[in-house]
């Protein structure tokens, strides 16, 4: 893939599909593309937290083994918490980047970045090192504080056997066997602990945009 560290996120998901249509098996292509096809009909993004809900607070271990809990968090000003799936989604590493670019940004406004995912530690520790992270990356092994938020779902049969045949065994990057996933979504909580900005979308290559986290801040 092209350099494009000036590019907003979504802008950088075609040329991204592209260059991913251009490089991998087209059987791979369609499996990958049916996934996307079959989690989009499902609207599972329902269940989510919207804007005026309450945050969940949460414990939850970061790279290192340092545990960092929302509440502490918010005693020093808003937090921006992102849902990721994995450090074998290429889309959560375009957004992960991006958002690691604004980070002068949001610290500028008093507000932390948190990024969490069901992977182990050593999981979170490659997020971390791959993309040059320098806020917190959580592991919630488990789903248990993407349950609370409402981004989980269960990936059936088909599903599961699609993302093996693309090399991906969740069992082993999130160390269990439930098969669930969290949406990607994107909160912006402010100090009441209160959803000020919420942004859950059922296709997984759309994030929110930097610029939107900044004016939510």
């Amino acid at each position: 893939m092209n350099n494009q560290a000036d590019a907003l996120v979504n802008e950088m998901v075609p040329s991204y599909a592209a260059d991913l249509a251009a490089t991998i098996a087209p059987e791979r292509l369609a499996r990958s593309q049916a996934v996307s096809a079959k989690l989009i009909e499902a609207h599972i993004e329902r269940n989510a937290l919207g804007v005026g809900a309450v945050a969940p607070d949460f414990l939850l271990p970061d790279a290192s083994g340092s545990m960092v809990q929302l509440s502490t968090l918010l005693a020093e000003g808003p937090v921006v918490l992102a849902f990721y799936r994995g450090a074998w989604c290429p889309y959560c590493n375009l957004q992960l980047r991006a958002y690691q670019r604004a980070l002068p940004q949001i610290q500028a406004r008093h507000a932390t970045l948190v990024a969490i995912s069901p992977q182990l530690p050593d999981g979170s520790l490659t997020t971390v090192e791959q993309n040059e992270l320098a806020f917190p990356v959580l592991s919630d092994v488990g789903n248990k504080v993407a349950q609370q938020y409402g981004l989980v779902f269960q990936l059936d049969d088909d599903v599961r056997e699609r993302y093996l045949a693309m090399k991906i065994d969740l069992e082993q990057s999130n160390g269990d066997t439930s098969w669930q996933l969290p949406m990607p979504g994107t909160f912006v909580i402010g100090r009441d602990g209160i959803i000020h900005l919420a942004f859950v979308h059922p296709d997984y290559t759309q994030r929110l945009e930097p610029a939107a986290i900044i004016a939510a801040l």
